[in-house]
């Protein structure tokens, strides 16, 4: 019985890297995440998921966001970015509820 790797890091790196070839388009950005629920263990990594959803990138206890401004490993795809408007917000959680 082998056990898998538990690497948050390169999960991140795989859907920064698919958020940001996505560009500003929502919709290109949930075609992504259903497209890469196949092959990637969102259960497994919830948590990682829903920080660069919410956050754009990994974060350390306490909220500090693990990226090292590196660019290839944050996102400003997320709702923390998102226009401060109502409609902006609910867009973010339509494609984070599929």
């Amino acid at each position: 019985d082998e056990k898998e790797k538990f690497e948050p890091t390169v999960f991140r790196d795989t859907i920064v890297q698919g958020l940001n070839e996505a560009g500003n388009d929502l919709e290109a950005i949930a075609k992504f995440l259903d497209s890469a629920g196949s092959r990637l263990d969102y259960r497994r990594y919830a948590d990682t998921l829903f920080d660069i959803l919410v956050a754009g990138s990994m974060l350390a206890p306490g909220g500090t966001r693990i990226d090292d401004n590196d660019k290839t490993k944050m996102t400003n795809h997320c709702v923390f970015f998102a226009e401060e408007d109502h409609d902006a917000i609910r867009n973010y959680a339509q494609v984070s509820k599929r």
